[in-house]
Formats: C-alpha cells, structure tokens, sequence
C-alpha cells in the first residue's frame, strides 16, 4: 500500500509556499532545508529502506519537523505502518494551531497509515481531526468512510459518502462505495439505486457492475447476479481482483465485497487521487 500522492505532493506544496524562515510552526526551519526535504520524500517513496537511516541522521542532527516528516514517510512506505502512523501523528500535534491546511494533510497521513496498519478506530479519530480542520476535501470524507465501513459502521459510513457526494457530485467511485455500505447497512434497494446511478454515468464500470451483481445476490436474484458477474469478466482482465471477486460471486459468495477491502477512489484530472 502506497500512501496517495497528492497528500504527499499537498504537503511539498504548502512547504514551499511557506515563509522562508522563522516558521518554527512549519515543517522547514530555513530555505535551505527544501531541496534536501523534497529529495528525501523522493527518495523514501522509492527506497526506503535506504531513505530512513538517512532521514533519521537527519533528524537527529537538528532537521526538525521536515525531517520527521521523511522519517515516517519512510517507515510507510516500509510497511512499518503502526509507527508510522504514530510519526504522523506526533508532527501533526507538534505544530500547535496554525497551518491548519498542512495539520490537516498530517492527519489524513496518520488516517491512512492507521487504517494500513488495521487499526479503523484510530484512523477515524485522527482523520476527524482533519476534517475539523478541511471540511471541503471529498477525499477527506471518503477517507473516514472507509475507516467506519471497517468497523461495520453502516450509518456513519453512509454519511461521510453523502458528504464527499455534495463536494464531488456523481463520482462513479464514490457512489459505489456508498452502495456497497448501503448494502451491508441491509438497505438494497438504496444500495441498487445507487449502482444505477453510476451505471448511467460509466456503463462499463466494473466495479459498478460488481456492486450491483452482489446486491442483487443479497436480494437473491442470482439470475441478475450472475448477469452483471460476466459482464464484468468480459470486461476485465483474467486474473485481476475484479474477475477473481466475479467469479467468487458466481460461487455465490456474497460477502466478498467490502467498501474497506478497496482502495479509495482513483486519481482526478485535478489532482486528487
């Protein structure tokens, strides 16, 4: 599991932005820690192994906040997710009150490497955190969504789509999420409305079709299951999670789709996942 992109690229952004000294709140002390800050993200998103002695050299040599930042960037990436979730964590609470945008994309990184770790409960916490602090990032919404979907909280679920939904309106992804909650909640009917209102926009999205395909199992209409389970493994390659996730449909096995066992939603032209 790779932490998203854009939180990391969201933080480099706001680094840069920032005053180029005396922000002792921020995560660069001085101009001159930027390039060697943005270096060692690049190298902990490629090695980090290699990138986390180097990082913690740094730290301890008075890199401060920037450096902890590659430190549990590093320790993601090296699937250490428990701790690096509590890096995270500790950066984010370190940096007192301002830069709220900067906290927030802290808390979402703590969020993710929490959930990667499988503790739900604390991804929800933190990643409530950040939405006190960016109630209008959709991403942030489905973030903790997936995170109560874990803990098989339906109707907390169900409302932090709806929310990521008023930001980002008719996305597939999201309205498939949405769904599979509404069909784990017991709610079929809502969970089929939702599937055709994504089938409308993307008729050929597995993942859509998968959705309804297991909502109709749920209903036991496995004659319009196995309908939407073969379309989908015409549609996707042989092998894949969606086909093997199809086939485990066909074997009747409903309980194989999860709105936590999948990623949150793809990457946008704008610069989202």
């Amino acid at each position: 599991m790779l932490l998203p992109p854009h939180r990391v690229l969201a933080l480099l952004a706001l680094v840069a932005a920032s005053p180029a000294a005396g922000q002792d709140n921020g995560l660069l002390g001085s101009p001159d820690q930027l390039q060697r800050y943005t270096e060692c993200m690049s190298l902990a998103r490629r090695e980090p192994l290699k990138a986390l002695p180097a990082a913690e050299k740094w730290r301890d040599g008075g890199g401060g906040l920037a450096a902890r930042h590659c430190v549990a960037l590093a320790l993601f990436e090296a699937e250490r997710y428990a701790e690096a979730a509590v890096q995270f964590e500790a950066i984010a609470r370190d940096m007192g009150q301002d830069r709220p945008g900067l906290r927030a994309e802290l808390w979402a990184q703590a969020g993710q490497a929490f959930m990667a770790s499988g503790a739900a409960d604390k991804a929800a916490d933190v990643q409530s955190r950040a939405l006190e602090l960016k109630s209008n990032d959709p991403d942030l919404w489905v973030d903790r969504g997936l995170s109560y979907a874990a803990l098989r909280a339906w109707p907390r679920a169900i409302s932090d789509f709806d929310r990521a939904l008023t930001l980002r309106r008719d996305d597939v992804e999201i309205l498939v999420l949405r769904a599979a909650a509404w069909r784990n909640a017991g709610n079929t009917a809502r969970a089929l409305e939702d599937t055709a209102r994504a089938l409308r926009i993307a008729p050929d999205h597995s993942e859509a079709l998968l959705e309804r395909g297991f909502t109709y199992l749920a209903r036991g209409d496995r004659d319009q299951a196995a309908s939407d389970f073969n379309t989908v493994l015409r549609l996707v390659p042989p092998g894949s999670s969606a086909a093997k996730r199809a086939h485990a449909g066909l074997r009747g096995e409903a309980a194989v789709s999860n709105p936590s066992d999948r990623p949150p939603p793809a990457a946008k032209s704008g610069g989202k996942r």
